[in-house]
């Protein structure tokens, strides 16, 4: 650990981050942005180049404590239109690895955070950062209009 993550200072903007390739924890101190941040123990990336599922019970660490803007799919699988924004999601995701995490979230099984959103439509896009709501974008929207709204936030 370095002398400056040891610092209370360094303590209070950092943050906690499992690697989805090796299960360590690491710690991201301050803001994260533009290159993606790898894992201490095996090298491999922080942050997903494709959309990952999150729950009801993992909202809190996914999006609440995430150091990324994080934009979730709220979604089903019996979603026409949700099936075809999927590939759009998997594009967004591997174009901004590092930068903006991508979750998917089925309704059907997570209707607790679908009401607090209050997602009426699906497929919706929900736009955080800092935990906080930016952007909602509802409809099965081409990529392009996606891209220019995530450009809006810097992102």
């Amino acid at each position: 650990m370095s002398p400056h993550a040891a610092s209370p200072h360094a303590r209070e903007s950092s943050h906690i981050v499992r690697c989805p390739q090796c299960g360590k924890q690491n710690r991201l101190a301050g803001q994260v942005g533009g290159k993606q941040p790898t894992c201490g123990a095996c090298k491999g990336p922080l942050f997903a180049a494709e959309p990952i599922k999150t729950t009801d019970a993992a909202w809190s660490r996914d999006v609440e404590r995430s150091p990324i803007p994080v934009l979730v799919d709220f979604w089903a699988p019996w979603c026409g239109p949700c099936r075809a924004v999927a590939p759009v999601m998997d594009r967004i995701a591997a174009e901004r690895a590092g930068r903006l995490k991508v979750l998917k979230l089925n309704v059907d099984e997570n209707p607790q955070t679908s009401a607090r959103f209050q997602v009426q439509a699906i497929p919706t896009m929900i736009l955080f950062r800092d935990g906080k709501v930016l952007d909602q974008i509802r409809g099965a929207v081409p990529k392009p209009a996606i891209d220019k709204r995530l450009d809006h936030f810097g992102i």
